[in-house]
């Protein structure tokens, strides 16, 4: 399954920002060891469902830590029997596109 999930504090600097927060969460992900990439918006993580549930709970629960109510937006793609989707899934679309200008 792949789930791509973004998690912020309630609070923030005084600037708004919520970078420390956010890179305490994607330290979880990375650290893992399962794949995944990090965009502006959210963090895209492929594994088994209990694997991945595992680092999203401790990606939010590292959150927690910087403030006292915690943000969770989920997505996932659950396709069981299917690995590599995580970069699977782009390069079938830029196939698509690549047929699609040349036709």
């Amino acid at each position: 399954m792949i789930v791509a999930f973004s998690v912020a504090p309630n609070s923030s600097s005084d600037d708004g920002s919520v970078h420390d927060a956010v890179a305490a969460a994607v330290r979880v992900v990375r650290d893992s060891g399962l794949p995944n990439r990090t965009s502006s918006m959210f963090t895209e993580l492929e594994g088994e469902w209990d694997e991945v549930m595992d680092v999203v709970k401790r990606a939010t629960e590292a959150v927690a830590a910087h403030g006292t109510r915690v943000s969770l937006v989920l997505k996932a793609d659950i396709r069981p029997g299917r690995t590599g989707e995580l970069d699977g899934k782009v390069e079938r679309l830029e196939g698509a596109l690549r047929r699609a200008e040349a036709d």
